[in-house]
């Protein structure tokens, strides 16, 4: 019962930044794309920031542990703990894939999107909030693995193009393929310590997107 309780209160911390995303968005009206992105830029810091209070002011004997998680690992985590995030991925996976022709309608621009009948608004904020509790649910197990939904997505578009409908499920299989063969460098690179695994996809997210970056630049 304790580790229930445990797990469900990790997943609600987890669910503030997004919850604060959506309040402050709201306050300020930064509904569009880039602004809502700068908002949760900045309550990023703001909360990296108190976290790392928290470290210099908490036990040392806990900040070992602590900073394992915000690296990000399947150290952690154990199977019995396995439901929630299958739980989380089917429900939000459902609605994205549902939503497939409504998100790529939203990559032509809101006043595009709003002619075809989306509010693109209100669409944007409730598939933030899906978002929010996928990846939730996925951080308060695993701690938080870098780079791995921004250099996933951008690999498969390259592959088999923008539409939503093939960049959701690939995107989740390749994710979880990348996640695992990571998993294994981090086991095996420096033994017997478990490397977390952020620190292996933080290096190969850096070096693709400076590739990305190198390519389009060539391109334009």
């Amino acid at each position: 019962m304790a580790l229930v309780d445990n797990d469900i209160f990790k997943s609600t911390l987890i669910g503030l930044p997004g919850s604060l995303v959506v309040g402050i968005a709201n306050f300020t009206n930064a509904t569009n794309a880039s602004r809502l992105v700068l908002t949760g830029v900045a309550i990023s810091f703001v909360i990296t920031s108190l976290g790392s209070l928290g470290i210099f002011l908490g036990d040392p004997r806990a900040a070992q542990t602590v900073i394992f998680w915000m690296l990000g690992g399947l150290g952690l985590a154990q199977w019995s703990q396995l439901a929630y995030p299958i739980v989380a991925l089917v429900l939000c996976g459902a609605y994205l894939l549902f939503n497939a022709r409504n998100l790529n309608a939203m990559t032509l621009g809101d006043e595009s999107a709003t002619t075809l009948g989306i509010p693109a608004g209100q669409f944007r904020i409730v598939v933030f909030i899906v978002c929010a509790l996928l990846t939730g649910a996925a951080v308060a197990f695993s701690g938080i693995i870098s780079f791995v939904g921004l250099m996933i997505p951008h690999v498969v578009r390259l592959a088999v193009g923008g539409d939503y409908r093939r960049v959701l499920p690939l995107s989740a299989l390749l994710g979880a393929i990348f996640l695992v063969l990571a998993d294994i460098v981090a086991r095996v690179v420096i033994p017997p310590l478990d490397m977390p695994i952020g620190v292996i996809t933080g290096l190969v997210g850096g070096v693709f997107f400076i590739g990305l970056m190198r390519r389009s630049g060539r391109i334009g």
